[in-house]
């Protein structure tokens, strides 16, 4: 946990008298390196180790005190937030299904390893996703490190404005009427920061006319189970309008 450090620039800054109701606290990346300068260890000096908050029991116990999360809103600089940055990724509570893979062959290179990117791509493969979004148009198009063009949400009345931030998604796939983009784990996650599922969305809202659908996927290291979840935002500019639509786990065979 980074509480020390987060601590020190609070203090510096006097972040706690800031109104928050009224809109968030913008710090830079340099704010951050002057406030922590005199800690020794590097990992409570580096900004990019200091702000990764991806669930929130990553949140430094001054963020949890005051109900704030972090957002990165451009290169170098952050907003500091009061609300729920957090979605819940819940028990799939329904029976797991058998799934056939409409391969007729076995995919050998499938095995080796254990990563996030593989185990999506091997549902890809397999017609996974093609099935639980009922969409056999879906091809791979998305993939790896992007820059968000601008846009504008709100996060209960504080507004949050983003230029040019690094997205990353596992994995993107267009068809005929839609875009999905997934965001991939291969250990078992119990929430997540809502930014990692806005963000991309939001970006390639931007880019195309089609419906753009969020997926989170994750593959349980123990057995041979896939679940997926599908998130949809009611209202694209409102951060927390983010809502469960489905979600199941499947074993493939």
């Amino acid at each position: 946990m980074n509480d020390k450090p987060w601590e020190a620039i609070f203090n510096k800054y006097k972040i706690q008298k800031h109104s928050f109701g009224k809109e968030p606290f913008i710090i830079s990346a340099e704010m951050i390196k002057q406030a922590t300068r005199h800690f020794e260890k590097t990992n409570e000096r580096e900004v990019r180790i200091i702000c990764k908050q991806d669930s929130r029991e990553d949140r430094p116990q001054i963020f949890i005190d005051n109900k704030l999360f972090l957002l990165p809103i451009k290169n170098g600089e952050y907003a500091i937030v009061k609300g729920e940055g957090y979605i819940d990724i819940p028990e799939i509570q329904t029976v797991t299904k058998i799934y056939k893979s409409k391969l007729n062959f076995k995919l050998d290179t499938s095995e080796v390893g254990d990563s996030e990117m593989q185990h999506l791509d091997f549902a890809y493969a397999a017609s996974l996703i093609r099935t639980f979004l009922e969409d056999d148009s879906l091809v791979l198009t998305i993939r790896g490190r992007k820059y968000t063009p601008e846009f504008s949400f709100k996060v209960g009345k504080q507004a949050v404005t983003v230029k040019s931030v690094q997205t990353e998604v596992d994995a993107g796939y267009e068809g005929k009427k839609q875009v999905v983009l997934i965001e991939a784990k291969n250990s078992k996650t119990t929430n997540t920061i809502i930014r990692q599922l806005f963000y991309p969305y939001r970006q390639w809202q931007q880019y195309t006319e089609k419906q753009v659908k969020t997926l989170f996927f994750e593959k349980n290291k123990k057995e041979n189970i896939y679940s997926i979840w599908q998130f949809e935002f009611k209202n694209p500019n409102d951060y927390n309008s983010i809502v469960l639509t489905k979600s199941q786990s499947f074993e493939i065979i």
